[in-house]
């Protein structure tokens, strides 16, 4: 009777949850590796351009969390006369 469907309701309501959580959990996860991967390849463009990457500008980079920003970076690392020119 009622506790059953209020069971039934709860479980199904928690197992939503759960499938909620877990495809946020797996987007944020999918946006920090894009993050990570477009942050290295900033540096992996500056460095192989032979652009010097002073210890303060990698660590500017390296705090980014911004995914457009580290985007547009890394088409300036593409042309750029300085690494500092592409950050900026």
């Amino acid at each position: 009777g009622l506790s059953q469907g209020l069971s039934q309701g709860l479980s199904q309501g928690l197992s939503q949850g759960l499938l909620d959580g877990r495809a946020e959990g797996l987007a944020d996860g999918r946006t920090e590796g894009r993050i990570q991967s477009t942050m290295e390849h900033v540096l992996d463009v500056l460095d192989a351009r032979g652009l010097t990457v002073d210890p303060s500008l990698r660590q500017r980079i390296m705090a980014c969390t911004d995914l457009e920003v580290l985007a547009r970076w890394l088409r300036r690392a593409v042309t750029a006369v300085s690494a500092e020119e592409a950050i900026a």
